[in-house]
């Protein structure tokens, strides 16, 4: 469990990465992207989260270039997107991404999705990217336990980590217990489920009882079962106000209470039934 802002999580080859970052899916390209990056680098931030889909790839690299920290000092993870996957198409594309940020080398490197018929060839292109330096750890998103068990009869390298919607009503318990019985480290995407929760009779209760908010209850949920979190936002407050969880600790009747919420609700696409244009 981390224990600060810039703690982290040391994947299995070794690859430091911070257990808290930030995310920026629906960021808009330029200045919102750049200023959010400049803000949650100056709150402590160590980690950007985005993806070829978010289109805004090149507003990060300017962020990045803009924050005032040497390059080697933030960990920038992106995703290839599901219409390029297959080995010619996922080094292409890792190519456009890289080219984008305008960095020599990306941290992390993620399968966006888990794409029938194609993610194992994928896989071998992000073993390829691995091994020539280009990608400094290389892993999955939006995999079941399924798709992970199927890609690593083939594969020569295992995912470093592993992607998933989580929050209180879509706990994963399961698939989190089997990701980190094989090292697999495990990032929450929508983290907050969409502000769906910040009402709730339970997380209001206890956010009040520790003097935080009701999402910073949530993610300290996260954080204290070992879970990477990426929450975003472009505002300089509710970034600052995000990453302020290291001062208190939730007890075991706090984290069964919020345990408790799971009803198993995705926010998000099913990864063994989801529709997106290829």
């Amino acid at each position: 469990m981390i224990k600060s802002l810039q703690d982290t999580f040391t994947l299995h080859n070794g690859v430091k990465m911070p257990g808290f970052g930030l995310g920026v899916y629906k960021t808009a390209d330029g200045e919102e992207v750049i200023n959010a990056i400049k803000y949650a680098v100056k709150a402590g931030y160590r980690a950007i989260d985005t993806a070829a889909l978010y289109f805004n790839e090149d507003g990060v690299g300017e962020g990045i270039k803009q924050c005032g920290l040497p390059r080697e000092e933030i960990f920038v993870t992106t995703k290839v997107w599901n219409s390029d996957q297959g080995y010619d198409a996922t080094l292409a594309a890792f190519e456009k991404s890289r080219k984008k940020l305008d960095v020599d080398y990306v941290d992390l490197y993620l399968i966006h999705w888990p794409v029938k018929e194609k993610y194992k060839e994928t896989w071998r292109a992000m073993e390829e990217l691995y091994r020539s330096g280009k990608v400094r750890a290389i892993g999955v998103s939006n995999f079941h336990q399924h798709h992970l068990e199927d890609l690593m009869t083939t594969a020569k390298i295992k995912p470093m980590v592993n992607q998933i919607e989580l929050h209180p009503m879509l706990s994963q318990v399961g698939l989190r217990d089997y990701c980190h019985s094989q090292n697999i480290a495990v990032t929450a995407w929508s983290p907050l489920a969409k502000g769906r929760l910040m009402e709730d009779p339970v997380l209001v209760e206890i956010a009040k009882r520790h003097n935080k908010t009701v999402a910073q209850v949530i993610l300290r949920w996260h954080v204290q079962n070992g879970v990477i979190v990426i929450p975003k936002s472009t505002h300089e407050h509710r970034i600052v106000e995000n990453a302020d969880i290291f001062d208190f600790t939730l007890d075991e009747a706090d984290m069964k209470a919020i345990n408790a919420l799971n009803i198993n609700e995705r926010l998000g696409q099913n990864p063994d039934n989801f529709h997106f244009d290829f």
